[in-house]
């Protein structure tokens, strides 16, 4: 699966393929692209394996704290380009994979490192406290 991501830097449209290793620069101005996708039950394993952290939003439309929270993924996402994953999973669209990660409550932000879980955060959690689950608090750039 292909996803289009749109380069903070120079506004080109940017196909990236999931990947194990490295993280997507922009084919044009060659920064790092803010690694943030939807997955779906046929591409979710590909996701999450990744060189960086993934993290990754278990949410659905109709839940108010994962419309909040959204926008500050999207902010992450694009500050800390090539440092961290950020993979989406509506929950309505994808019910096996949140019953799999027992997503009882949203947004669920589960940190995914070498393909296994190792943290978990539910509710909408201030940047600040997100950053610094994935370790980068001390690389904030905003």
């Amino acid at each position: 699966m292909t996803s289009e991501i749109r380069c903070a830097a120079c506004e080109t449209r940017n196909r990236v393929r999931p990947t194990a290793s490295g993280a997507p620069r922009c084919g044009r101005c060659h920064e790092p692209l803010p690694w943030l996708v939807d997955a779906t039950p046929a591409s979710f394993e590909a996701e999450i394996e990744a060189a960086v952290p993934v993290l990754v939003d278990f949410w659905a439309a109709w839940c108010g704290p994962c419309r909040a929270v959204a926008p500050v993924l999207e902010r992450l996402a694009r500050d800390h380009a090539g440092r961290v994953k950020v993979v989406k999973v509506d929950v309505d669209a994808a019910p096996a994979l949140a019953a799999r990660f027992a997503a009882r409550s949203i947004p669920l932000l589960v940190v995914i490192r070498d393909g296994r879980e190792v943290d978990r955060l539910v509710g909408a959690q201030p940047r600040a406290a997100i950053e610094a689950r994935l370790g980068l608090d001390s690389l904030s750039s905003a």
